[in-house]
């Protein structure tokens, strides 16, 4: 039985005789395909910083600034670069009396509290 080849203005899939299948992108099509995941990476990128502002310890504030100054926003890493950063971040479980939200592991508090707003955004258009 002979398969055809499922054409689209992307690429092709096509399978072979071995049964392997191959999935063959157009030239075209990577540019485009391409900006739009960068795009979509920069509002995650900056939509986390934000969610997570109010839940990193705060003192000073220079915590939450190492957050900004340490992420390149679009490279899908956000990094916190205060040297005492991780220690607040791992050996700090309680939260803080002068605000309840804020304390350690904010980062995956932050992703339980938001993940349908997080989802909603990584799906948009």
């Amino acid at each position: 039985m002979a398969f055809k080849p499922i054409r689209s203005p992307r690429g092709a899939i096509i399978q072979g005789r071995n049964g392997r299948v191959q999935l063959i992108w157009n030239n075209g099509c990577a540019p485009g395909l391409n900006k739009v995941i960068s795009l979509k990476q920069e509002k995650i990128d900056s939509e986390v910083l934000r969610l997570c502002a109010p839940m990193v310890p705060k003192r000073t504030g220079a915590l939450e600034r190492s957050g900004t100054l340490g992420t390149v926003i679009g490279s899908g890493e956000v990094q916190y670069i205060a040297p005492y950063a991780r220690a607040q971040y791992y050996n700090t479980s309680q939260t803080r009396s002068y605000d309840p939200r804020r304390g350690g592991m904010w980062f995956e508090r932050m992703k339980v509290a938001h993940r349908a707003q997080i989802e909603r955004l990584i799906n948009s258009k």
